[in-house]
C-alpha cells in the first residue's frame, strides 16, 4: 500500500464530537499494530494540556523509543491551559481511555496548580483521586508527569523563583502519587539538574514557561528511562537538536531516573 511508503501515517480519531491524536509511523516505528508477535509494544496516553502538546511530546517519544528498539504507541489528548480537573469532568477522555487496551496515562497537571498548596488540594489531588481509579479500571497504570517551574517563577503567590517553585511542583506530585501508590516521571527534576550544571535557559521558549525543542526532549528522555529502565544515552534520535545538547540532556534523565528507581515508584 502506498500508505506504507510515505513519510509518517497519522491516524485522526474522532469522539464524542472531539478528537484525540493516535501517532503511529509507517516508516519508523511500526506500532503495536504489525509485525504482530514480534516483539512487545508499549502504548501510552498522554493527558495534559500544551506542555504535552508544544513539540509534539508523545512523538518524540515514540521516535525516541523506537531508536532504543522498542515498539510504542501514543495516543494524546491535551488541549490549552486544561487541568486534571478538565480531564476528570471530560467525556472524550473518558472515552479514550476506554477505547482501547492502554499500558500507561500520564498525568499532567497545569502548570501553575502543583505550586500553591491551596490550589492542588482544590482541584489538583481530587481530580487524580477520581482519575487514577478510572484509569486502572480501564487495565492501565498511571504515571505522573512532574512537570517543570517558570523560569522566573510565580512571584505573586510567593514563588519568587524558578528554584522556589520547582520545590513546590516537586512536592504536589511526589505526594499525590504516594497518595495514589502512582510512579511519577520526574521530569521536573531532570530539568533543575540541566539547569544547575549552568544555569542553562535554553530550555525555556522565550515566555519563560513552554519547553523548546530541548526542553521537550529532556521530557522524552526522562519518560524513555521511565517507561523502560534503560538509560537513553547512545540512542540515535536527536530531534534535529546539537550533539553537545543531546549528550547533555540524555545523561541528565539517565542519571535522574535510573540511579533512584525506587523514589519514582517505578521498582
Amino acid at each position: 500500500m502506498r500508505l506504507r511508503l510515505g513519510l509518517a501515517l497519522l491516524t485522526i480519531l474522532a469522539l464524542c464530537g472531539s478528537a484525540f491524536v493516535l501517532y503511529v509511523r509507517a516508516n519508523s516505528n511500526p506500532g503495536c499494530a504489525v509485525p504482530r508477535g514480534s516483539s512487545e509494544c508499549t502504548r501510552v496516553v498522554f493527558l495534559g494540556n500544551s506542555y504535552t502538546s508544544v513539540n509534539d511530546l508523545p512523538t518524540m517519544f515514540t521516535d525516541l523509543a523506537w531508536s532504543g528498539g522498542h515498539r510504542v504507541e501514543t495516543a494524546v489528548r491535551a488541549p490549552g491551559g486544561w487541568t486534571l480537573r478538565d480531564h476528570a469532568h471530560s467525556p472524550d477522555t473518558a472515552n479514550l481511555l476506554t477505547s482501547s487496551k492502554w499500558d500507561f496515562v500520564v498525568l499532567q497537571e497545569q502548570s501553575e496548580i502543583p505550586s500553591v498548596e491551596s490550589l492542588r488540594q482544590a482541584t489538583m489531588y481530587p481530580a487524580a483521586r477520581d482519575l487514577v481509579p478510572t484509569i486502572r479500571d480501564a487495565g492501565a497504570e498511571p504515571i505522573f508527569f512532574v512537570t517543570w517551574a517558570h523560569r522566573n517563577g510565580w512571584p505573586v503567590n510567593g514563588l519568587p523563583d524558578y528554584a522556589t517553585m520547582q520545590s513546590s511542583i516537586d512536592a504536589a506530585y511526589l505526594f499525590i502519587a504516594g497518595d495514589q501508590h502512582a510512579p511519577v516521571a520526574p521530569v521536573g527534576y531532570a530539568w533543575e539538574n540541566v539547569f544547575k550544571q549552568e544555569s542553562n535557559l535554553d530550555l525555556w521558549q522565550d515566555d519563560g514557561s513552554h519547553p523548546t525543542t530541548k526542553g521537550t526532549y529532556l521530557a522524552a528522555c526522562v519518560f524513555y528511562a521511565s517507561f523502560f529502565s534503560e538509560s537513553p544515552v547512545g540512542l540515535k534520535f536527536h530531534a534535529g537538536l546539537a550533539d553537545a545538547d543531546v549528550s547533555q540532556v540524555q545523561a541528565a534523565a539517565a542519571a535522574t531516573v535510573l540511579n533512584d528507581l525506587s523514589r519514582w515508584g517505578l521498582r
